[in-house]
């Protein structure tokens, strides 16, 4: 699926500034203050990201590409999977005290994060790729032609009824725009190794 066909038949969990379909790209503005956050160290729930989704059955892939080309406190793109309010995952690229961290937030009721930090990603093509199948939902990332490194393997229901797509916020500013490069859905990883 092209990026193109995503904005033709999914939907927002909450709707950006603005989002152009320019050739290729998807350039999404996000609105200051949009995050995905539960509670924990915070103390704080965000529930206004902008994420744009669709319902994805079974087992499956998901791989969103972006350009690592914002900079300020908190900016974030990646890719999202959406059961609830309550029960979600969001993957990729946050900026932290200066610095872009590649990581995931799992909440299950409450929030977890985790980061490695990934400065040499600046200004390159960055490929998320999450795979949901059974209990899993694995995580991988690249940058350009690099080889993918694994980030997460975080629990899912199997059950659960999942919606998946690309995602940015921008908790601390305004004028936050993401140039998306790719999306596209397919298979299942084979192995975690």
């Amino acid at each position: 699926m092209s990026l193109r066909e995503l904005v033709d038949t999914a939907s927002w969990t909450h709707e950006p500034e603005e989002a152009v379909l320019d050739g290729d790209l998807l350039r999404v503005t996000a609105i200051e203050g949009s995050d995905a956050w539960r509670t924990t160290s915070y103390g704080f729930v965000h529930d206004s990201e902008h994420a744009l989704v669709e319902r994805i059955d079974g087992a499956f892939s998901v791989e969103v590409s972006f350009v690592l080309d914002y900079t300020e406190q908190f900016d974030q793109a990646g890719v999202f999977l959406r059961v609830d309010e309550r029960n979600w995952i969001k993957a990729g690229v946050e900026v932290s005290d200066g610095t872009p961290q590649l990581g995931a937030v799992v909440t299950r009721d409450l929030s977890d994060w985790s980061v490695s930090p990934v400065p040499e990603w600046v200004g390159r093509v960055v490929t998320v790729r999450v795979s949901r199948d059974g209990d899993a939902v694995t995580v991988r990332a690249w940058a350009d032609d690099e080889q993918p490194r694994l980030v997460r393997v975080a629990y899912l229901d199997p059950d659960a009824a999942v919606s998946a797509g690309l995602l940015c916020a921008a908790p601390t500013r305004a004028g936050l725009t993401v140039s998306f490069t790719g999306y596209r859905v397919g298979a299942p990883d084979e192995a975690l190794h």
